[in-house]
């Protein structure tokens, strides 16, 4: 209360209309993504709440980083890396068998700006890239001459890996189902650097359990920050997880708040900049 603008990093601040409400001199939301879902935008365009989201990063892209770490949990997962490397501290040889990359079948669930990195890199290791996602998403796959899956069932059935890079919204919430997961392999491994709620909720854990898939590397949860081990996935043998790392690097820091001052200062001075709702402007 009593502020006339609000920053909000990525979305972990939900801005529900009871919040909006209750904040007659907001005039501005400044945020570090683009992604506004978990904001009610209706409400603050009705209150003249104009929202600026998150332009570009200067070039430090939070998409190639994001990219960076989905591979880094990949690895670390089928070479059982932190697990070795604290078992190396306690004084114990190599204990595990990994999986190699090269030959296994890769799918890549929405080929964006991250899933497309994801899957560049994936080619590079010598792999099978399957693409899956929406009409727009597999013409851009189908364009860079990557395999489009025969079918959704298939793509789930037959990837040795698979990696999630959809944005969170109405339409994707809940969208890979326990009757998704259920159809992995008891080898595969199962990635998600976007969003927990992109698959429905309880169904990851509960797949784990039976073993199918066999194997999650999580950085995504549905309530952020996770503290005191809280969540389920942590006592988990089966899954890799780190505390939202995707983002978490310096350049791609300093340009995401550099650039949510600048929609600050762009407010201020009377032409806000990466608005998400136009229909504000002018109301206050």
């Amino acid at each position: 209360a009593g502020c006339d603008a609000v920053l909000l990093t990525q979305q972990r601040v939900p801005i529900t209309r009871k919040i909006v409400e209750g904040l007659p001199q907001l005039k501005l939301i400044s945020q570090t993504g683009r992604n506004v879902g978990h904001v009610d935008v209706a409400a603050c365009t009705e209150h003249g709440i104009v929202i600026s989201a998150g332009g570009g990063s200067g070039g430090a892209s939070p998409y190639s980083t994001t990219a960076e770490l989905a591979w880094g949990l990949i690895i670390s997962s089928l070479r059982s890396i932190p697990y070795e490397v604290e078992r190396f501290k306690q004084g114990h040889w190599h204990s595990t068998v990994g999986t190699r990359l090269h030959g296994r079948t890769l799918g890549i669930y929405a080929f964006g700006h991250i899933g497309g990195a994801v899957a560049r890199v994936g080619k590079a290791f010598g792999m099978n890239v399957v693409c899956w996602g929406r009409e727009g998403s597999t013409a851009r796959a189908k364009a860079e001459g990557f395999e489009i899956a025969p079918s959704r069932e298939a793509f789930f059935d037959n990837a040795n890996i698979v990696s999630l890079h959809l944005p969170l919204n109405k339409e994707t919430r809940g969208i890979v189902t326990a009757d998704d997961l259920a159809r992995m392999k008891p080898t595969a491994l199962i990635v998600n650097t976007s969003r927990a709620p992109l698959i429905a909720e309880g169904a990851l854990v509960a797949a784990l359990k039976k073993g199918r898939p066999g194997f999650a590397a999580v950085e995504v949860y549905e309530q952020e920050p996770v503290t005191g081990a809280s969540h389920p996935l942590l006592g988990m043998k089966n899954a890799l997880c780190t505390p939202h790392l995707g983002y978490a690097e310096r350049g791609s820091y300093e340009a995401l708040y550099a650039n949510a001052v600048e929609q600050l200062l762009a407010y201020a001075a009377g032409a806000p900049i990466n608005v998400a709702n136009p229909d504000a402007i002018g109301k206050r």
